[in-house]
């Protein structure tokens, strides 16, 4: 059998894709909200595909401020916009 491939669902577009295929984006414990590139850093995490689609979608539907539990500011989603154009 193979290796079991961790599945998380997409803020965007509610699919479950293998972790390895999403950016993850960190809320860490002093409230900073950034792209895990690495997938490593510790904090709350949220999973969503690496395409601009779905992160308009999850940014219209508050899906990040329901996942973190707690207001984003504008320019956070611009630094994350940012970071999914040049993926």
């Amino acid at each position: 059998m193979g290796k079991n491939v961790p599945l998380r669902k997409c803020l965007g577009c509610d699919e479950m894709i293998g972790k390895k295929g999403l950016l993850r984006v960190v809320r860490t414990k002093d409230g900073d909200i950034s792209a895990d590139l690495t997938g490593k850093k510790s904090g709350r995490g949220a999973y969503i595909c690496n395409d601009k689609e779905c992160f308009e979608k999850a940014v219209k539907k508050k899906s990040f401020e329901r996942a973190f539990k707690c207001a984003i500011p504008p320019e956070v989603y611009e630094n994350l916009r940012e970071q999914i154009n040049h993926e």
